[in-house]
C-alpha cells in the first residue's frame, strides 16, 4: 500500500492523471501534482507516444503508479481504471488532473477543500465563474460550453452547476463507492455522465472557480462526433433519471405535475394539430370550440410543467454521502501495473 504524510485533516488525496498523447506536459503535470497529494495515479490509456514510460523514466518518485491499458479506452475509462486502484489503496479523496498542462495542480488544495469540510460529495472546476476569465476563452467553446451547461442542468438535476465537461475534479470514496463505473461512459461524455450518476445517488456536487489555461495541446476530442452522439444521450439521462428519481424511489407532488402536466401538454399538441390538418384539408375555419379544447390543455400542461421543474430544482441534493455512508459496489475493467 502508498504510504504519504500528505494529506489534509487526516484524509489521505490521491491524484488520477489519464495519459493519451500529452507526452509534452505529462511529467511536469506529474511532478506540480506530487506536493499536494499521497500518490500519483498515471494511467497510460495505450498512448502510441509512450506518456507512461516517460514518467517512469523520470524517476519522479516512489509514490506515482502507472497503470497501462492494452487498448484505448477514452478518457472515461483512463480515469475509471484511476478510480479503481486509488479505492484499492485505501484513499479518501481521488483528484483529476488532465495530463495536457490545462489545470494547475497548485489549486488542488481550493479544490478538496469543501470535500474535507463535509460540505460536498463531489467538487469540480468552473470556468464560467469570473466575467474577466471568460475573455481568454476560445469563443466556439465558450459557445458550446454555455449550451453544454444548460442540457446538462435538465439532465443532470444539478441545476446550480455550470461547465459540465470541466475535468477538474474531486470525489471522496464515499460517493466513488456507490457509482456503478462499468456503466459510465468510456470516452468524452464521461464528465457528463458522472453527475446524471451522482444525482441517482444523490450525492452533493459543488462548483469551483478557476482559469482555464489554453497553451499549445492538441485536442482529441472530435465536435463532430459530440454534436451526433451527446444530445442523445443527454435525452437518454434526462428520462432515466426522472423515472429513477420520480416514479421508482419516490412519487410526490413534483410527480403527479409532471405526469398530468405531460398528458395534458400533449393531448393538446395532438388534438389541436390532427384538427387544424383536418379543417385545413377541407378549406375549413376551425371552429373556436375545438380550438380551445387544444389550448386550454396546453396552457395547463405548461403551467403543471414549469411547476413541477420548480420542483426538480428546489430537490438538488443537499446533505453528503460521506455523511450518510452509502455504499454499493463498483466495477472496473482489469489493468496492467507497468
Amino acid at each position: 500500500m502508498l504510504q504519504s504524510d500528505t494529506s489534509f485533516h487526516d484524509l489521505r488525496i490521491a491524484a488520477v492523471v489519464p495519459a493519451f498523447k500529452v507526452e509534452h506536459h505529462v511529467v511536469d503535470v506529474v511532478r506540480r501534482t506530487l506536493p499536494f497529494v499521497a500518490a500519483v495515479f498515471v494511467v497510460d490509456d495505450a498512448c502510441p507516444n509512450g506518456s507512461g514510460d516517460l514518467v517512469q523514466q523520470a524517476s519522479l518518485s516512489g509514490r506515482i503508479v502507472v497503470l497501462r491499458h492494452s487498448e484505448n479506452r477514452g478518457v472515461g475509462g483512463a480515469i475509471k481504471t484511476g478510480y479503481a486502484a486509488a479505492l484499492k489503496e485505501g484513499f479518501d479523496i481521488v483528484v483529476k488532473v488532465d495530463g495536457d498542462g490545462q489545470m494547475a495542480p497548485e489549486l488542488i488544495p481550493a479544490l478538496v477543500r469543501s470535500i474535507v469540510l463535509g460540505e460536498a460529495d463531489y467538487v469540480k472546476g468552473n470556468r464560467f465563474f469570473d466575467p474577466d476569465d471568460l475573455a481568454q476563452m476560445p469563443l466556439v467553446r465558450l459557445i458550446g460550453n454555455a449550451c453544454l451547461s444548460l442540457v446538462s442542468k435538465a439532465s443532470s438535476g444539478y441545476w446550480d452547476i455550470m461547465d459540465p465537461t470541466n475535468g477538474y475534479t474531486a470525489i471522496h470514496r464515499t460517493a466513488l463507492e456507490t457509482l456503478p463505473l462499468e456503466k459510465i461512459a468510456d470516452r468524452y461524455f464521461f464528465e457528463s455522465d458522472m453527475l446524471f450518476r451522482l444525482n441517482v445517488s444523490n450525492a452533493v456536487v459543488q462548483d469551483m472557480p478557476m482559469r482555464a489555461l489554453y497553451a499549445d495541446e492538441i485536442s482529441n476530442l472530435n465536435i463532430r462526433r459530440v454534436l451526433m452522439q451527446f444530445p442523445k444521450l443527454y435525452m437518454k439521462n434526462f428520462f432515466k433519471r426522472i423515472f429513477y428519481n420520480y416514479l421508482i424511489r419516490d412519487f410526490n407532488a413534483g410527480s403527479i405535475q409532471a405526469l398530468m402536466g405531460t398528458i395534458l401538454f400533449l393531448f393538446g399538441t395532438i388534438y389541436g394539430t390532427l384538427n387544424w390538418i383536418s379543417h385545413g384539408m377541407r378549406s375549413e375555419t376551425t371552429p373556436l370550440g375545438t380550438i380551445m379544447v387544444a389550448a386550454l390543455p396546453i396552457i395547463l400542461g405548461m403551467q403543471l410543467l414549469v411547476a413541477a421543474l420548480a420542483i426538480d430544482v428546489a430537490s438538488v441534493p443537499k446533505r453528503p454521502l460521506q455523511k450518510v455512508g452509502a455504499i454499493r459496489g463498483i466495477g472496473v475493467g482489469s489493468t496492467t501495473r507497468g
